[in-house]
């Protein structure tokens, strides 16, 4: 049956509403462009408000490494209040702990200050192709359809949804097939840290603490596990394979197998601390009815580990469930080869480029079944630059991609997939797009000088250099 189209423009669209999308948007739109922003979900900031700390804006000796529209949005958490800040897991990172609840307004208010256009409850279900040039998207809502046409589309949807469509080649898992495992965060308050804390001294052996050479290797469990209490803050990582998990498995008590039990500061006012600890590994999450079926079981292994929690470890015996992610995370799915791959030997070794538009500090970090995880950190504690062209797919003339579609080998993507290298490359994507359409050929992204593109970056408070 015919259907009729209805049709809007902008200069620069935006698909996906995460942190790298936001990011985008929000660069987009601070350099006069009219940008809209297409969530398929209720709201916007992705991984921002799940409860996870944001990862990868620092490197492993404190030095900030991610700024632009992260640190905007940090700044508006700070002044609504609840902010927590930089904190050491003294195991491989420094990691910066928000409240999910406030971040929710944060993001939302960063994004309509500076006058994106956004739409949720809108799925991006098909392209129109011309010659290697996207010159629309339709996008799907109650509305109906929409033909939505602009100079540069940013692809942020998580999955390369509009680059593959487009004509991209992607890249999918390894040669076995594996996917990061699936998780639900959940909260937990009326947490007491001062027990808790004590428990961790009296108890090292069940701790992932000092793998980095810049974070306890020169120190025993017991002194890192000093270190940790003397912060005050509930940020510990239960190993996997020590005893109070493993015990937990054999009697029964934690009713699922898992590499950790991470607790994240997330609200210093309520005691309450955000859990990453659950997970179904090998699930290609761009099967949306395996997805939707992965629920249910996370939902049970969230409350198997409140339960063990509570009778368990101390600082938990009062505490009480006191909220669910917004939606099941996912590590990994497809990725875009790009003009350029980023590569795990470019994370290890820290390199440095003249062509870099961001950076990422954050281990490479594979999660698999069970209780396995690959960790391992960057060089001396240092810093990797991604380069422009990682960006842009191979054979697409006018579309980024930003987030955890990047361009990357499955090594370099399991450091570059977290927040602040991801908010980096959606910054870079929404300054770039404007600079293209000063072009004499409007949206090509190869004729974006990459010299002035960092220059830009620097200028919106982005950090392209001077650190390790």
């Amino acid at each position: 049956m015919a259907q009729k189209l209805n049709r809007a423009h902008y200069d620069v669209v935006v698909v996906g509403g995460g942190c790298a999308g936001v990011a985008a948007a929000i660069s987009a739109a601070k350099k006069g462009a009219r940008t809209l922003l297409i969530e398929a979900g209720t709201m916007i900031g992705g991984e921002l408000i799940t409860g996870l700390p944001v990862d990868g804006a620092m490197n492993a000796r404190g030095e900030w490494i991610v700024g632009g529209s992260m640190k905007e949005i940090l700044d508006e958490h700070a002044r609504l209040g609840g902010y927590i800040g930089p904190i050491k897991d003294w195991r491989l990172i420094w990691y910066v702990c928000i409240d999910p609840e406030i971040m929710k307004i944060a993001v939302s208010n960063v994004v309509r200050r500076h006058g994106v256009h956004v739409w949720l409850y809108s799925f991006a279900e098909d392209v129109v192709v011309d010659r290697g040039e996207v010159t629309g998207i339709v996008v799907l809502n109650k509305r109906q359809r929409t033909l939505v046409t602009a100079d540069v589309f940013i692809d942020c949807s998580g999955d390369g949804d509009i680059a593959m469509m487009a004509g991209a080649e992607t890249m999918v898992s390894n040669e076995k097939g594996e996917f990061q495992p699936l998780t639900m965060l959940f909260r937990i308050s009326g947490v007491k840290s001062e027990p808790l804390l004590r428990f961790c001294v009296d108890q090292p052996e069940n701790l992932a603490v000092g793998e980095s050479e810049w974070m306890g290797a020169d120190l025993t469990p017991r002194e890192c596990a000093q270190k940790l209490y003397d912060q005050g803050q509930p940020a510990i990582f239960f190993k996997g394979n020590g005893p109070l998990i493993q015990e937990g498995i054999r009697s029964g008590k934690l009713k699922y197998e898992t590499a950790l039990i991470g607790l994240i500061p997330v609200s210093k006012e309520r005691g309450e601390v955000s859990i990453n600890t659950t997970r179904i590994a090998n699930i290609d999450a761009t099967d949306t009815v395996k997805l939707s079926d992965a629920f249910g079981t996370l939902v049970d292994q969230v409350w198997s580990c409140v339960d063990f929690m509570r009778s368990s470890v101390p600082g938990f015996e009062d505490a009480h469930f006191s909220g669910l992610s917004h939606r099941v995370g996912i590590r990994e799915t497809r990725r875009i080869r790009g003009d350029t791959v980023l590569t795990g030997d470019d994370v290890l070794n820290a390199r440095k480029r003249d062509d870099g538009i961001g950076k990422g500090a954050h281990h490479i970090d594979i999660h698999q079944d069970g209780i396995k995880q690959v960790r391992i950190p960057v060089k001396h504690g240092g810093s990797y630059d991604m380069p422009y062209d990682m960006l842009i797919p191979r054979g697409v003339k006018n579309v980024y991609v930003a987030g955890r579609c990047m361009s990357a080998d499955r090594e370099g993507h399991g450091s570059a997939r977290v927040m602040g290298p991801c908010m980096a490359q959606g910054d870079a994507a929404g300054l770039g797009a404007v600079m293209s359409m000063a072009l004499n050929d409007r949206g090509d992204l190869r004729g974006v000088h990459v010299g002035r593109l960092r220059d830009g970056i620097r200028a919106m408070s982005g950090i392209v250099d001077g650190t390790h």
